[in-house]
């Protein structure tokens, strides 16, 4: 499987692919086409979530170190009950992440 081709037919949200599910992880491909986390309704995760942005370019507000700017690249641990949103996707070419949630499955 590639994780960037083929890319799934843009529906309006955001599209979350389940990869992997294991009793100690659970790895899935997120798609973002310019979505965004609503302000008052910030994650709050019950278990570590790390984040690779593999295309595309995007920013996540985290409550203990604001604002982050995230390229394709750039990884990211979100640590469990740490309030977060994300503020900006682009959605073209698309956003697409891969995020492994840690003892989630």
């Amino acid at each position: 499987m590639n994780l960037l081709v083929p890319l799934p037919a843009d529906n309006g949200s955001e599209i979350f692919s389940t990869l992997l599910e294991h009793p100690a992880a659970r790895i899935e491909r997120i798609v973002s086409r310019g979505q965004t986390t609503p302000e008052a309704q910030p994650y709050d995760q019950p278990q570590d979530e790390w984040v690779l942005l593999l295309a595309g370019a995007a920013r996540l507000w985290l409550e203990d170190r604001g604002e982050l700017s995230l390229a394709p690249g750039d990884t990211l641990l979100i640590p469990a009950h740490v309030k977060h949103r994300v503020t900006f996707t682009q959605a073209e070419p698309p956003t697409v992440w891969l995020a492994v949630h840690l003892g989630s499955a």
